[in-house]
Formats: C-alpha cells, structure tokens, sequence
C-alpha cells in the first residue's frame, strides 16, 4: 500500500510482556489495529491499561483464545500475520500447535522472540508445505526500543520477506541519516541466527564496559558522577561515539532512588539470565563459535564471567574457603596524579574500544563460517545497518569502520583481522590496552574480557605461537602427525609427518627385550 497506509491493517499478537506490549503499541501508532492474546492474565492486563492511557484502546484488542484471535484477524484474500513474543523453545511449539486448525494458506508467522535458529527451521519445514509461513525474526534493543522502534533481522521464505518488509521497515529503529534499521537477513533461520550472535557480540561488550567501570570506581576510587562524565565525553566523540552501552552508563551512574541514593550502589553482582534459561543466545553463541572452530575469546570468556557470577552463594563459599578471596586494591599511577590519571583513562577508552571492536569482529567471523556452512550467501553491510540504531551493540564510529571494510571491493571477510583498516586500529590500541591489564592485574582487578582481547590480538597475529610444543606432545602420545616449518604455513589441516618419539611396548616387549 506504499505510503498511503500500513502493509497490514491488522495482526495477531502472542505475548505481551515488556517486548510484545511495548511492540503492540508501537504497531498501533503506526496505523495497525493489534489484536492480542497472553495466557497471563497480567500482562494482558498491563497492556490494556497502557493501550487506555496513551488512547490506543480501540486499536489494541484483546482476544481470550487462539480461536478468537484468528477470526478477528479473517478478511476475504488477505492473508494472517502474527507475531511472537515469546520465551523461547517449546513455548513456540505449544502456540504454533494452538494456531494450525485456524490458519490458511499464505498466513505468516513473524516470530520476534530469542528463539533458536534450528527450531525456527524446524518450524518451517513444518508449516511450508501447507503454504504457511514462518519467519524468524531477531529484535534488539530491549523494551525501549520495542516501543519507540527496534532493530530488526528477519530470516525465511523470500516472498514472505517481501510481505512483511515494507511493514517492519515502517516500524524498525531508522539510523541518523534515517534508513530503517531492518533488512530481508537470508532463508532459514538466517534472521534469528544473525541476533543470537549479537547477542554473544553484546555479551562480550557488557563485560568490558563493566570490567572498565570497576577500574574506574574501585581501582580508581572514583565516584559515579565523574565516571558519568568520563563515559558522556566518551560517547561524544572518538572510537566510543554513539555507542549504546556508553551512553546507558551515564544515565545509570547519575541515578538516585527516590531517598536521593545512587540505585547502582545497592545492586548485587550477579547475572542470572543465562542459568535460569531465561536467555539462551549467549549460550548457543559459544556453541557456535567451539563447533565452527571460530575464535572468539573476548565472547566466551565474558559468558563464563557472568556464568561465574549467577551463583553469589556458591562464591560466598569459596570466598570463606580462600580465606576472604583476592581483594582488589587501588591502581597505582605515577606522580604527580593530575597528569597520570587523564593519560590513564585516555588507555581505559583505547582498552574498552580494543573489546568492543573485537567483540564484533569475533560475531562476525561465527556469522561467516555458518554462512559458509549453509550457503546463505548474507549481505554484511546490510547487517552491519540493522546494528546501528534501535540494538544494544549500536555503536555509530565502529559501524562505519566495518562498512567501510565491507565496501572495498577487494576486502578479506574470511580473516577479518587481516584487514589492514581493523589491523590500524587495534595496533593503535595494544599499548593502552596492555597498560590497563598490567596495572589491573597488579591491582588484582577483575578483567577476564580486557585480558582475553589483549590475548586475542597478541596470539592472532603471531606467527611463533607455544603451540608448536603442544603440536609434538599431541604427535608424542596420539600420533597426531606435524607440519614442518620449512614447509610454510599450509592449510589447517592434518600434518604429513610423525616423529616415533617412543614405541609402543607392552609385557611381551619386555620378555623379548630381557631375552636380548
């Protein structure tokens, strides 16, 4: 209908907690009426409510069932479009298998929740051959964003994209020069697969931002005022500018509770998303990035950080066990104060872009090799665009520095470290990087991301690694066969020799052995 009206002039909502009431309320500003159902009465209740207050209740309908909520949506030759917000795994099951009986052909399913990939293809190899259509579609940037417009990554059939695009590019997050934060990602679970590896790429960047912090405040002693001004200034311009998790931090520094106390100071260290299962990306990330044999320190080590930290009674244990733990103590700068504090957190900016950027190059490289895998032939600078508004990993300075990367014509998207425009940047950033480890480590500072992103950069880029005497240990007892050399570096694969460091002998080797 181009701009004469939305795409849709109704759709089915399943699931209206933070994400999906926020979205239904963004879908009815945007000229949809939104019929939807939640079996928990509460949040339908929210819904409603917010629907009344900002008088969107006419065009936010509540239904009590799947039955209704599909004869509300019937229109002669137009097809259903629903849309999930759901938990994932068997939720999305139970909804589909309550949907079918009331579904025709050409009806589709935009399923916007946290769902794994390979249940999104199941689910369309399920529904296809009735002419249903499933589409995974990743959606980022929290219940803010959900409301004011998010970014946005759908994956499944072609024509079905085609449906559905001009309504998602209506309501996704739009960019500073304002392009819509969405595009047609690839078939499959293409759309779900490419967020779930944002969401290892956000992990990465939240362990940094909040290894950084600690520095800041306990190593440091500095309070959160100054550490909200010290990321505003971050955020304005340099390699930290317009970056979300930035600019979040100022606000989360400078607020108080009602009493007038900082709400940071009274939060517990703990980060339990991942071990309730709750939140499942983070998890198949690291799955990911083990099976396709991809790198990505700065990603898995921040996992295991937040894995670590879930479970504050089992540190409490250990803490008495290790007769109080390691105490962090204050970073020590040279004299005079005034001049090494600024120079220090000027490294502190430097260490934090380090991660960040290679947070996004290690998701990149796992998106690559599935691309690889399964031929999905994705456009990286259209991916590239969906991250940078409306997402928590939007950070507006390396988003241009990757897709000026993409664009070149004669650009390495295999080994994207060997491009020489990401090879200038963290070459600048290994000095400042490895002073903040050093100091942080003779601190006692908590930095498993800072330190794995130091690690990265030294270990990728080396070409004399420890590993040549893992290599000949793995030959030693497993007969693994090596490389030479003198052979160059070749392919990674098995090697053509094996050097018999020691036969193998048993009881009847040492009677033959005695007798000589």
């Amino acid at each position: 209908m181009g701009d004469s009206g939305p795409e849709f002039k109704k759709l089915g909502m399943i699931g209206v907690g933070s994400m999906g009431g926020m979205m239904s309320l963004l879908y009815a500003e945007h000229g949809v009426e939104v019929h939807y159902y939640d079996p928990k009465e509460e949040n339908a209740d929210a819904l409603e409510e917010n629907a009344k207050a900002i008088h969107l209740e006419k065009s936010v309908v509540r239904q009590k069932d799947y039955k209704d909520l599909c004869e509300s949506l019937s229109s002669p030759n137009s097809p259903k479009l629903f849309v999930f917000s759901t938990p994932h795994g068997s939720v999305g099951d139970e909804i589909v298998k309550g949907l079918q009986p009331h579904l025709n052909m050409g009806d589709i399913i935009l399923d916007c929740a946290n769902e794994h990939w390979q249940n999104t293809e199941r689910r369309q190899e399920e529904l296809e051959p009735d002419g249903i259509h499933y589409i995974g579609c990743g959606v980022s940037g929290g219940y803010q964003s959900a409301r004011s417009g998010p970014s946005m990554s759908p994956g499944g059939n072609a024509e079905a994209l085609k449906k559905v695009l001009p309504f998602l590019q209506r309501v996704a997050a739009k960019d500073r020069q304002g392009r819509p934060c969405v595009t047609a990602i690839g078939p499959g679970g293409s759309g779900h697969y490419v967020k779930m590896v944002h969401n290892g790429i956000e992990q990465g960047m939240l362990s940094a931002i909040a290894e950084v912090w600690f520095i800041m405040n306990r190593c440091l002693k500095l309070k959160y005022e100054r550490i909200a001004e010290i990321f505003e200034s971050w955020n304005q311009d340099g390699p930290l500018q317009d970056n979300f998790l930035v600019s979040i931090g100022v606000d989360i520094n400078r607020t108080k509770d009602k009493d007038g106390h900082f709400v940071l100071a009274s939060i517990l260290d703990k980060v339990v998303q991942d071990v309730d299962n709750s939140e499942g990306t983070g998890v198949w990330t690291c799955e990911e990035t083990m099976r396709l044999h991809v790198p990505s320190p700065t990603i898995a080590t921040a996992h295991l950080f937040r894995l670590a930290s879930a479970d504050a009674a089992r540190r409490l244990a250990v803490n008495k066990s290790f007769n109080g733990g390691v105490q962090p103590g204050v970073i020590k700068l040279e004299v005079p104060h005034e001049k090494s504090l600024p120079s220090f957190i000027e490294d502190l900016k430097l260490a934090l872009y380090a991660a960040f950027l290679s947070s996004f190059v290690q998701g990149l490289q796992i998106i690559k090799a599935m691309d690889h895998e399964k031929g999905w032939n994705l456009d990286y600078r259209a991916i590239i665009q969906i991250w940078r508004s409306g997402c928590i990993i939007t950070s507006g300075y390396i988003s241009d520095l990757l897709d000026g990367v993409f664009a070149r014509p004669d650009h390495d998207d295999d080994n994207l470290l060997a491009n020489q425009e990401l090879g200038d940047e963290l070459n600048k950033c290994f000095p400042p990087l490895k002073n903040v480890v050093l100091k942080s480590l003779e601190a006692d500072a908590y930095i498993p991301s800072l330190s794995a992103t130091l690690e990265y950069y030294k270990y990728s880029g080396s070409t004399e690694l420890p590993t040549q005497f893992m290599e000949a240990e793995l030959d030693y007892f497993g007969e693994h066969s090596f490389d030479l050399k003198s052979e160059g570096p070749g392919e990674p694969v098995k090697g053509k020799h094996h050097y018999e460091w020691k036969p193998a002998e048993g009881i009847a080797d040492e009677k033959q052995e005695s007798k000589l």
